[in-house]
């Protein structure tokens, strides 16, 4: 702001002089002399200033300076920007990239390096009470989604509806999963195979709030397709869990609607309690298959007390008919799809910065217990497969020189019952704006 002040300060005395060749008089140092009383230059300082407040105007309208990020309706603080503005286009993002080197139990598996995601979320607050907003990413490099694109229709603090290609409300990451606000390189397990992070559908639904400790959300959405076969971009459900099911908005079958919401409880500053849940038939109609029913919920706390922060979830998944739809989708006896899932993780970290000084930095030695077990229960007759019960161990710290920006390192050790998967060594980075 300072700079633009004095930048246009600086153009008072060109201004005088072209005044003064205007007038017809001589541009000599007398004239401009002349012409430069007290009264102009304070005319003209004042439409200085008048300026320079319309392009800091301009410039808070565009974006809500980063130092005030906080978090809207459950959503990351980049992605809530358009609910701070007071009219007009909100821009963000976010991107994470690693480098994984796989250190024990290597097998086939090669080292690689990738941009994972470059994302940017444009909203725009039509009104106080109608606001767009959207995420657009960016992934590998090269395959581009349309992560969300909702319209709000803001009514009262506890009925607001919301409508579009939306996140769905479960788990902890799912709609808030900027690289500074989780811990790892890698995000959870858990909250990929059985709760299939980034999930997102069209629908339409309620969200809002009963004072500042109750939050809730209730949408209907179009289902998850079992079987992939009449989705271009679903694959179906598989023994290593539900994440192939997701349709991502992509010309998404609707022959099945789905309810789905989240519940969450603050009861002391800085501590979250909640559960949500997620219901629907999964076989959009598709000729010899099964409906296969499929319901999932969780349970989650959180608790961030001066530099501690502690966290976890559990989470089960059912589906209806596995057998049927894993002979339908012609999988071996051991590949089937499990009648039940179950999965869980705790983490733990310590901010040991303000030990050292007193800043926004943050440095956060982490431990993270995952297990996971996509095939819990099978049905009658087919064989667990081993492979997919996972012990998961990581260690790491990430430190934040700002609190945009963050610099990851950890270590994972992945114990399945049976088998062996390559423990891994992970470089991340990650930032938002």
């Amino acid at each position: 702001m300072a700079k633009r002040t004095r930048w246009l300060k600086a153009l008072v005395p060109l201004a005088l002089l072209a005044a003064s060749s205007a007038s017809g008089e001589p541009a000599t140092p007398k004239a401009a002399h002349d012409l430069a009383n007290e009264d102009r230059i304070a005319e003209l300082e004042r439409q200085v200033q008048v300026l320079a407040g319309e392009v800091e105007r301009s410039r808070m309208d565009t974006a809500v300076p980063e130092e005030h990020l906080e978090s809207f309706y459950g959503y990351g603080p980049a992605a809530s920007k358009v609910y701070g503005l007071a009219s007009g286009l909100s821009v963000g993002g976010y991107g994470e990239a690693y480098y994984r080197n796989y250190v024990a139990d290597k097998g086939s598996n090669k080292d690689k390096t990738d941009f994972l995601r470059a994302v940017l979320y444009f909203g725009y607050k039509f009104t106080d009470s109608i606001i767009f907003n959207s995420e657009i990413e960016i992934e590998h490099a090269s395959e581009i989604y349309l992560e969300f694109a909702t319209l709000d229709f803001l009514w009262k603090d506890y009925a607001n509806l919301k409508a579009g290609l939306m996140l769905l409300p479960v788990g902890w990451l799912n709609e808030m999963h900027e690289p500074p606000f989780f811990f790892g390189v890698n995000r959870p397990d858990v909250e990929r195979y059985i709760i299939p992070t980034t999930w997102r559908a069209n629908g339409v639904g309620l969200f809002g709030s009963f004072g500042e400790q109750v939050h809730y959300k209730l949408y209907a959405v179009n289902s998850l397709s079992s079987n992939g076969v009449d989705s271009k971009k679903a694959k179906g459900f598989s023994a290593a869990g539900l994440r192939g099911g997701r349709q991502k908005g992509i010309k998404a079958l609707a022959e099945d609607i789905a309810a789905t919401g989240r519940l969450d409880f603050t009861p002391l500053p800085g501590m979250i309690l909640g559960g949500s849940f997620y219901v629907g038939g999964t076989g959009q109609d598709a000729d010899g298959f099964p409906n296969a029913l499929t319901t999932l919920f969780d349970l989650h706390a959180q608790w961030e007390w001066k530099n501690l922060w502690l966290r976890g979830l559990f989470t089960m998944a059912f589906v209806d008919q596995a057998r049927a739809l894993s002979d339908a989708m012609g999988y071996a006896d051991d590949e089937n799809v499990a009648n039940q899932m179950l999965g869980g993780y705790g983490e733990i970290a310590y901010d040991i910065w303000s030990f050292f000084s007193e800043s926004d930095r943050k440095l956060q030695p982490f431990y993270r217990f995952e297990y996971y077990d996509t095939q819990f229960q099978v049905p009658a007759g087919a064989t667990r497969n081993e492979l997919h019960a996972v012990v998961s161990n990581t260690v790491g710290i990430q430190f934040e020189p700002i609190p945009n920006v963050v610099l990851k390192v950890d270590y994972r050790n992945l114990s399945p019952r049976e088998g062996k998967l390559a423990d891994e060594f992970n470089l991340g980075i990650g930032y938002v704006f």
